[in-house]
């Protein structure tokens, strides 16, 4: 994938790509990403490694310098439906690159055949649910003590609320 906006590219995954995603992923500021969390550069390569093979992950870079700043993910659901996420450096919060690539992303997808796409948010993420939003993607539930990424100190799952947003081709081609 290659796309451009008028202030980011959105492509596959390039080595040169480790560094900026270490540190993206070096202290994930949500749950969900704590699974991603990468302890060194040296990991940060592998990932990179593994995400050009895989073809789900984006990276999304300036388009100035082609320097990572986030990354998008895309997991195709047969036949016509995608799951989408988001990551950024927070650095480079509250400029709206999120929701340029973001938009971009979806745009593709409903180009190029999808039919559904839905994003999900833990209910403690506000920025990812106020993107969903500005996506024009509708809140479609809530999944109570849905899914765990951390431990409660007495070492059990600490289990997240989580929210389902999705808009359909049709409501994006017409909002």
């Amino acid at each position: 994938m290659h796309l451009k906006t008028d202030r980011l590219i959105i492509r596959d995954f390039d080595k040169k790509d480790a560094a900026g995603l270490y540190e993206i992923l070096e202290h994930p500021p949500v749950h969900c990403f704590l699974s991603e969390k990468l302890d060194s550069l040296d990991e940060a390569e592998k990932e990179v490694e593994r995400r050009c093979k895989e073809g789900e992950d984006f990276a999304v870079c300036l388009s100035d310098t082609d320097s990572i700043i986030g990354d998008l993910f895309a997991i195709k659901e047969e036949p016509d439906t995608y799951s989408v996420g988001w990551n950024f450096n927070l650095k480079y919060g509250k400029r709206g690159y999120a929701t340029e690539a973001a938009k971009a992303l979806i745009d593709y997808f409903f180009n190029n055949g999808a039919r559904r796409i839905y994003a999900y948010a833990e209910d403690d993420n506000i920025p990812s649910q106020k993107l969903c939003e500005r996506l024009g993607m509708r809140k479609e539930g809530l999944f109570m003590e849905f899914i765990s990424f951390v431990n409660n100190p007495d070492g059990t799952p600490h289990y997240e609320n989580t929210y389902q947003y999705a808009i359909l081709k049709r409501e994006w081609i017409e909002p």
